[in-house]
């Protein structure tokens, strides 16, 4: 029963926004007084002269805080109405505006310039094209359409800017669209902590095995003062160059980034080839990231519940291929960090406690900074190992509605609890290697 209702409670937390914006800053171009001064002003141009505070993490020094404004009340429903997919939904509710390839209908007469209402067909019901949609439908707020109904639906796939721009969102987020691009990234707050846990100092040899998009690559680059070797791999093409327009964006020269298949990278004979290139011999990386790809049951907003349960029992064994690999390219002495986007005991203290048995010259360790909770009970680690861990549930906080008002009595201690907390879903260990294997 219990059980039960902390999942109801967790998936009406992960239906919602979390309550702020997070950006990571990019100090290896910028300070972070000179960023934050600029972001004001664009937040000043954004909001017409609403005053929204622009916090700087006391823990990550990096990161800049910006509350969401909502869910707001008021908002009139349009007549003339256009309906996105769920994944377009989600980024709308997340300050985005709404681009042509995420329209799935829209009234039969809507015209460029027409003020309309948006909603995500969170079931992904809506047949692409329709002229109407009674299906089930979240209302996102209300924005000025780019084009015609005719033109969305003309068949032309070079169509892919902006189709409608948001005016009035239920939920008031800066757009990061192109703005100030080399010295920000858009960065959820526990995927910020990471790079910090790890630690990475200058001059050092770091792999990221699952690295696309890249946030994590590019801040532990900029953690390093971009001196030292950042490998990145990741197996889809597209996101590797990803990777590398991100890298070149801040102005990151010690990244690498390969197409491979993290599960592939040990090299298994000792023949000398390829020098730098995966795969790579054992006891070659000083710290390696493993953010394991998961089942992403942390990720918000997610309105839809898509999971299969064959979907969630994929990723288990996969992530204890990947951490084996991690383990064996690790030098001694060198620190492992594992995490996920995701809530579930099976992908996070059980691979924990499974990894402590298998890897016995594996040690826990306590983590810098400390933001989350402690891990979850379950998997048998003992409480002080629990301790060492990091996890960042949303369904520990009540939800609550920001207003402007609210803002203004707001305490600053009081706003960074609350980003602490009401972030997405997350987990993260730190090990480290004793002896050689």
């Amino acid at each position: 029963q219990e059980a039960e209702r902390k999942f109801e409670t967790l998936l009406n937390r992960l239906s919602h926004p979390p309550s702020f914006t997070t950006v990571r800053v990019n100090i290896h171009l910028a300070s972070v007084q000179h960023v934050k001064d600029l972001l004001f002003d664009e937040l000043q141009k954004q909001f017409n002269g609403l005053n929204v505070p622009i916090l700087q993490h006391p823990d990550l020094q990096d990161v800049l805080l910006i509350p969401v404004i909502g869910p707001r009340k008021n908002i009139k429903k349009q007549h003339c109405e256009a309906i996105v997919g769920a994944q377009c939904g989600n980024a709308v509710l997340r300050g985005a505006h709404v681009y042509v390839p995420g329209i799935v209908s829209a009234s039969k007469f809507m015209k460029a310039g027409d003020v309309i209402s948006i909603y995500s067909d969170i079931k992904g019901k809506c047949k692409k094209g329709a002229k109407e949609f009674d299906g089930t439908k979240v209302f996102l707020g209300n924005g000025i359409s780019e084009l015609s109904r005719k033109e969305i639906f003309s068949g032309v796939p070079e169509l892919k800017g902006i189709g409608i721009r948001m005016t009035e969102p239920i939920y008031l987020s800066p757009s990061f669209d192109n703005v100030l691009p080399s010295y920000l990234f858009l960065q959820n707050l526990p995927s910020a902590v990471v790079a910090h846990v790890l630690d990475p100092q200058p001059g050092e040899k770091i792999l990221d095995l699952c690295a696309a998009p890249g946030g994590k690559t590019t801040h532990i680059a900029a953690l390093m003062h971009d001196q030292g070797e950042v490998i990145a791999l990741d197996k889809i093409s597209k996101k590797v160059e990803k990777i590398k327009q991100n890298a070149l964006l801040l102005g990151l020269n010690s990244i690498k980034a390969f197409c491979f298949d993290g599960t592939k990278a040990l090299k298994l004979d000792m023949v000398k080839d390829a020098e730098g290139k995966p795969p790579f011999l054992p006891d070659s990386f000083d710290r390696i990231l493993l953010d394991a790809p998961c089942s992403g049951m942390g990720q918000r907003p997610n309105m839809a519940c898509s999971w299969t349960l064959k979907e969630v029992t994929s990723y288990p064994p996969l992530q204890r291929k990947l951490f084996t690999v991690a383990v064996e390219l690790l030098k001694p002495g060198g620190v492992l960090v594992y995490s996920t986007c995701t809530i579930s005991l099976a992908e996070n203290e059980e691979q924990v406690a499974w990894a402590l048995r298998t890897f016995p010259y594996l040690q826990l360790q306590p983590q810098e900074p400390q933001i989350g909770g402690e891990g979850m009970m379950g998997a048998g680690l003992s409480l002080e190992q629990l301790k060492q861990l990091q996890r960042f549930d949303p369904s520990v906080v009540p939800l609550r509605d920001t207003d402007i008002d609210s803002l203004r009595d707001a305490r600053i201690e009081d706003m960074i609890w609350l980003a602490n907390k009401d972030c997405i879903g997350f987990f993260i260990a730190k090990f480290v290697k004793c002896k050689s294997t």
